[in-house]
């Protein structure tokens, strides 16, 4: 393997393996504050990062609005996978959240064949079944216990297949970094609107308050370790190519199952864990498949 591949694949590992460490970081918070009013305030401090890092780098050129229509199905998506995220890891083990979420592959080549964007193909219809089978073995338990709220990583999963669509649609339009301070600054209203309304639902895990002063540092420490984990991503994906770095965001559920043991005394369940197993073999499935499509394609 040459040096540069390897060193793709080591910046790749560790950026998937950082976001892993955000994760537990939210969990960290459950019950001290809304989550939904975290998701908010992590895009408002990665806004506020991104716009100061912009105006440095693109000057007033780097805050043009470009393709509205597809930033708004991105921030929507966003919305949809912080809010369902951030829930998720706050009511059922990290890496139950964590595996479930890995199904947005398979959404979203459903829901770019369901809007004819691209083909329905087999192996999409195969994979996507087979990866819904094992949320079904991994759901078992958490629906048990949480009813319908065990259903929030799905939401998860959907909200990040929007959000690919959307980067799709708005694909070369302006720089990446332009692109997600366009993608935080449109989230943050969103996120406030839906904060707003989770506290006048009067559910108590929803109310919003003035929070700790530990809660706001630790949305300030989210939003930095995700902007330095797609950063390394970005690396790692310029180094050894998307196709080569794509199965390597599977180290997130690792990492996630040895974080929620360690700290959280979330004891691996086998049932669960081949449940995961099953839905990263329908992702690596996929992933293969697009490659065989597409023997030609370079790195």
């Amino acid at each position: 393997m040459r040096n540069d591949e390897r060193a793709g694949l080591l910046f790749a590992l560790a950026g998937f393996a950082l976001l892993s460490c955000g994760d537990a970081v939210i969990k960290s918070m459950a019950g001290m504050w809304s989550p939904t009013a975290m998701a908010a305030l992590r895009y408002a401090f990665g806004a506020i990062g991104l716009a100061t890092i912009v105006a440095a780098r693109e000057g007033r050129g780097g805050f043009a609005f470009v393709a509205p229509r597809a930033q708004l199905l991105r921030a929507t998506g966003i919305c949809l996978s912080s809010v369902g995220f951030f829930s998720a890891v706050m009511l059922m083990p990290l890496a139950d959240a964590t595996s479930i979420s890995f199904t947005s592959p398979m959404i979203t080549a459903l829901l770019a064949a369901l809007f004819g964007s691209e083909p329905a193909r087999r192996d999409t219809q195969f994979a996507s079944g087979i990866a819904f089978a094992g949320v079904l073995v991994v759901l078992r338990p958490n629906f048990a216990a949480l009813g319908l709220s065990a259903l929030l990583p799905l939401m998860a999963a959907l909200g990040t297949s929007l959000l690919i669509i959307g980067n799709r649609a708005a694909a070369g339009k302006a720089s990446a970094m332009s692109m997600q301070l366009i993608l935080a600054a449109c989230a943050v209203p969103l996120l406030l609107l839906v904060s707003w309304a989770g506290d006048l639902s009067g559910i108590p895990r929803l109310a919003v308050h003035v929070p700790h002063w530990s809660v706001i540092a630790r949305c300030a420490l989210l939003a930095c370790s995700a902007s330095v984990a797609h950063y390394l991503i970005y690396l790692g994906t310029t180094r050894a190519g998307a196709a080569t770095v794509a199965p390597m965001t599977y180290v997130q559920l690792v990492v996630a199952l040895v974080l929620g043991w360690v700290f959280y005394g979330e004891a691996p369940d086998l049932v669960a864990l081949s449940g995961a197993a099953v839905i990263i073999l329908a992702g690596l499935y996929l992933w293969h498949a697009g490659r065989v499509r597409e023997p030609g394609m370079t790195d």
